[in-house]
């Protein structure tokens, strides 16, 4: 499992709170979390200035409560909760699989389980609506699904073809409890 962990484990960036219009980026490597900080100013004295940045190793970061408590005023509790974990050494693995891996998992989902494991976040909620999940369902599990009908589901998309010809009351989809 540890070959699905690049150097690099996480990255964010985003503007941070008002007033002044600073720029900021989290970089969590392997060893170390990295914040980086461009001033954003109007003043002269502030033109060209070399962003900052400050490196410390995830034990030291895990007793940086200053460093913890502006990472979660820029960037939220939840990327600060993340961060901590990532330190401690909690990583989440199936976050870091391909999508083409996650994809053939999900396949043995049944479309329910789809529906709350797009809750869970960002990156699986655009997996369960992606049109590749949408074809591969259609094709492996909705009876009546002929050659014929590719074309169509190419021109109108396969999520929509689904809900238009194969999601209706008499269910049509091949073995979905099994």
């Amino acid at each position: 499992m540890a070959s699905l962990l690049g150097e690099q484990l996480f990255e964010i960036s985003r503007q941070g709170p008002p007033p002044p219009k600073d720029f900021f980026q989290l970089v969590n490597t392997k060893n170390e979390v990295i914040l980086r900080s461009w001033r954003i100013s109007l003043q002269l004295n502030c033109r060209g200035a070399p962003p900052k940045e400050l490196r410390t190793s995830h034990l030291e970061f895990l007793h940086h409560k200053v460093l913890q408590q502006q990472i979660g005023t820029v960037f939220g509790q939840r990327i600060l909760e993340y961060t901590i974990s990532l330190c401690q050494g909690k990583f989440d693995y199936l976050e870091r699989l391909p999508d083409n891996l996650m994809l053939c998992i999900m396949s043995y989902l049944k479309l329910k389980e789809t529906t709350l494991l797009a809750q869970v976040s960002h990156r699986f909620r655009k997996l369960c609506n992606s049109e590749k999940f949408w074809e591969h369902t259609v094709r492996n599990r909705c009876a009546g699904f002929t050659s014929d009908m590719e074309g169509i589901a190419n021109a109108m998309g396969w999520r929509k073809t689904f809900f238009t010809f194969f999601n209706t009351k008499q269910t049509t989809v091949k073995k979905e409890d099994g």
